[in-house]
């Protein structure tokens, strides 16, 4: 049975001690997604409390966790997601999306409408991936791919 979580302030504990855990343990989110059998980016995301676990998924990183039984009930339940509470982030790399969104949003809006039409990006059938590659002039650069399904607008 599907269960919703209405009071985040469980699930931004549980958070908080999976976090915990997670570096007292000094495992990688990687490492917690290996054992949830999910991409690093959905289990991040459940773990952070934006996403709820399968329940084979949910057990897994509670056990790899050291957390309790009560994780894995709440890791299933559907969360209230939005994880930036007030305003505009502070954190420089959150902000640095919602930059790149005030730089390019208006660019999105009119280039997704033009090749797809009326409609959306979906963020719930959605994957995410991060990589680290090298920079041809020096350094490295991060490829973030969004990767969402495209839902039409339909006339009712």
């Amino acid at each position: 049975m599907v269960h919703v979580q209405f009071d985040p302030a469980a699930r931004q504990a549980l958070t908080n001690a999976a976090v915990e855990a997670k570096a007292r343990k000094t495992l990688t989110w990687q490492q917690i997604a290996d054992a949830a059998g999910l991409s690093a980016a959905f289990t991040t995301a459940a773990v952070l409390g934006q996403h709820a676990l399968p329940e084979q998924s949910a057990r897994a990183v509670a056990d790899l966790l050291g957390l309790g039984e009560e994780t894995v009930e709440l890791l299933q339940a559907v969360p209230t997601r939005g994880s930036i509470p007030g305003g505009i982030p502070t954190d420089p790399t959150i902000y640095r999306f919602y930059e790149i969104v005030q730089i390019y949003g208006t660019t999105l809006k009119a280039l997704v409408p033009e090749q797809f039409g009326d409609g959306i990006i979906s963020a719930i059938n959605f994957k995410l991936d991060v990589k680290k590659v090298a920079d041809p002039e020096g350094g490295e650069r991060a490829v973030i791919t969004l990767d969402g399904k495209y839902l039409p607008t339909k006339p009712f």
